[in-house]
């Protein structure tokens, strides 16, 4: 039977639309724990389809509750990977053009103590919102709403104080709480060698949009932690302007959108 143009723009566009999700997916367990279970599952399905060709009727019937059960502790088991697909799925583009961010400033304030922490070789844990809300980890620490400037930053973060060992979340220019408690990252790929600040720090990225920073007690290098991955090599550029260059990605995103606004 033949098809007409409009079904086949339809096949087309479906076939599209399940390789990109493939692709998407594929994407997002690369390298992590959901592999192995993946693996699993496929070799649990091609022994289903075997049974059921070789009508091997018990054998198939204990295959599939297992393969029911294994669902279900699929669900329960990757519940922090689940919930973090979601979330990622509301990080997009068009959402990053109402996102608020602190003034050139702020961050130039900000990138001043950390440097200056990081020198005295003095940990630091900054957590940039952007579009995913972080209530949930500012109701960890203590609620300070207090405007940025450096040397806040230095007392929050001066050693044996209370607020030291926490990390502090910057909101809509303003600095929202401190002393927070941080999602540790259960990534394998994370180097040993480094502490429970950098694992909170790309733990807090894989859950949310948020941009982190952190400052090495041991080593008194700053890292940035930004969608799970940890950036520790700036190639000798300067820290403060590659703060400012990912803090300021929506913006660019805003002039690019408002300049087509235009156009239309």
């Amino acid at each position: 039977m033949a098809w007409t143009i409009a079904e086949l723009i339809k096949i087309i566009i479906e076939i599209s639309i399940i390789w990109f999700l493939m692709y998407r997916f594929l994407i997002f367990i690369q390298g992590t724990r959901v592999v192995p279970l993946l693996r699993g599952i496929i070799v649990l399905i091609v022994l289903l389809s075997l049974t059921h060709i070789l009508n091997l009727d018990v054998v198939n019937w204990i295959l599939t509750k297992l393969f029911a059960i294994s669902v279900i502790g699929f669900l329960v088991i990757f519940q922090p990977e689940i919930r973090r697909g979601l979330s990622k799925i509301g990080q997009t583009y068009f959402f990053d053009l109402f996102s608020t961010l602190p003034e050139e400033g702020a961050v130039n304030n900000i990138s001043q103590s950390l440097v200056s922490l990081a020198q005295k070789r003095i940990g630091a844990l900054v957590a940039f919102e952007r579009n995913v809300g972080l209530k949930t980890y500012v109701e960890t620490g203590v609620w300070l709403d207090a405007a940025i400037s450096s040397e806040m930053i230095s007392t929050i973060f001066t050693p044996l104080g209370p607020l030291h060992d926490g990390g502090v979340i910057i909101s809509a220019g303003r600095i929202v709480a401190a002393g927070c408690i941080f999602p540790l990252s259960n990534n394998p790929s994370i180097d040993r060698e480094l502490g429970t600040r950098h694992r909170a720090a790309v733990g807090l990225s894989e859950e949310t949009d948020t941009i982190v920073v952190v400052v090495s007690e041991e080593t008194g290098k700053i890292a940035i932690a930004e969608g799970g991955k940890l950036i520790t090599d700036f190639e000798g550029k300067d820290f403060n302007f590659v703060l400012k260059n990912i803090l300021q990605q929506p913006e660019k995103k805003k002039a690019i959108f408002y300049s087509w606004k235009l156009r239309k």
